[in-house]
């Protein structure tokens, strides 16, 4: 392949980039010989950073299901659920533009019309500080009941850049106060908890978790108790962990002609980024960290200062502490959810 130009060819080496038509396979596929068992190392893909629903015009459509399937086939990067709560679709991907480009292909290649809500930035909460936790989980009904006791520590992985990281159990039990088989109902039980965090309920990230001591009964301890158990000691430590609301920071790249270079910058601060650099003569490339909730609609400002000229790219990097005005808006709306759910 040479851009749209097709040139029929017999074999191909390192390097090459070629199309096959009629293959079903998925991004990242291994192909060989049938001789030759291989496959390559996969590609690193990067958690989504934003979300948006989708709901199709007509909801009987029947190339919507089979559109989005083949999307996810096609690109890793590209997250397709059901919301548990609202029933809607919502799609995650690395941006705005790249969500933007599948509801269009939607559009124009399987004729699926589709409207999108707000889109929803991926927040992730994390501990600033080492918490310790010593919880027992008890359950009597009638026969036999529930009981676990579960002692130990969280704290962050990383403790100069919080959020570095996704989940690290470490299990430094000495002796058989906690049977050997209930150690993996107790890490599943922290990995479930870390779904939802205490603050703003958004998944927790950047967190290890040491397990010191413990109890088990004889008759009243299962996999199930000793899950709950790690529940309810993760709530217990996260209450004094000093919790944490973290946000994707995007590394962006602006590109503007040089007579445009200040209103760009200023742009780049309005958003409440941080310029890192900038290069360039005649066309200036602006190398900053912004934080992403503040890039919607950055593509359409950007062409309206620079008569359209200015073009940007940006791609995740980090998620890092949000500000705390930010933070107490985003605990407040939680808080204020929390409260109409209780009342229904």
């Amino acid at each position: 392949m040479h851009a749209n130009e097709m040139e029929d060819v017999e074999s191909v080496g390192a390097g090459d980039i070629v199309a096959m038509f009629g293959v079903d396979c998925a991004s990242g596929t291994t192909f060989t010989d049938g001789k030759t068992k291989l496959s390559m190392t996969s590609m690193f893909v990067p958690d989504p950073v934003i979300s948006l629903a989708l709901v199709p015009a007509d909801k009987n459509a029947p190339n919507f299901s089979k559109a989005l399937g083949r999307f996810t086939k096609e690109d890793p990067t590209f997250r397709v659920h059901t919301d548990d709560e609202s029933g809607q679709t919502i799609i995650s991907g690395m941006g705005e533009l790249h969500l933007e480009i599948y509801v269009e292909r939607l559009k124009r290649e399987y004729g699926v019309e589709c409207s999108t809500g707000n889109p929803k930035v991926a927040f992730r909460e994390t501990a600033s500080t080492r918490s310790k936790f010593a919880y027992t989980h008890k359950k009597q009904s009638g026969g036999s009941g529930q009981f676990g006791r579960v002692e130990g520590y969280l704290e962050p992985i990383s403790s100069d850049a919080l959020g570095q990281g996704a989940y690290e159990f470490d299990n430094q039990l000495v002796g058989n106060m906690i049977p050997p088989e209930f150690v993996t109902a107790i890490d599943k039980g922290f990995r479930e908890a870390m779904l939802k965090g205490t603050l703003t309920g958004s998944p927790v990230m950047g967190m290890r978790v040491v397990l010191q001591d413990g109890l088990a009964h004889a008759v009243d301890s299962n996999e199930l108790a000793f899950r709950a158990a790690a529940q309810g000691a993760f709530k217990q430590a996260m209450a004094t962990a000093k919790p944490v609301l973290l946000e994707p920071l995007m590394s962006t790249e602006v590109a503007v002609p040089a007579e445009f270079q200040g209103t760009a910058v200023a742009l780049v601060s309005q958003r409440k980024g941080t310029v890192n650099s900038m290069e360039g003569a005649e066309f200036v490339t602006i190398d900053a960290d912004v934080p992403l909730e503040s890039m919607f609609g950055f593509s359409s400002d950007l062409r309206g200062v620079t008569q359209g000229k200015g073009e940007y790219t940006m791609e995740y990097k980090a998620h890092v502490p949000a500000p705390r005005d930010k933070t107490e808006l985003m605990v407040k709306k939680w808080k204020e959810q929390q409260a109409g759910k209780s009342e229904e």
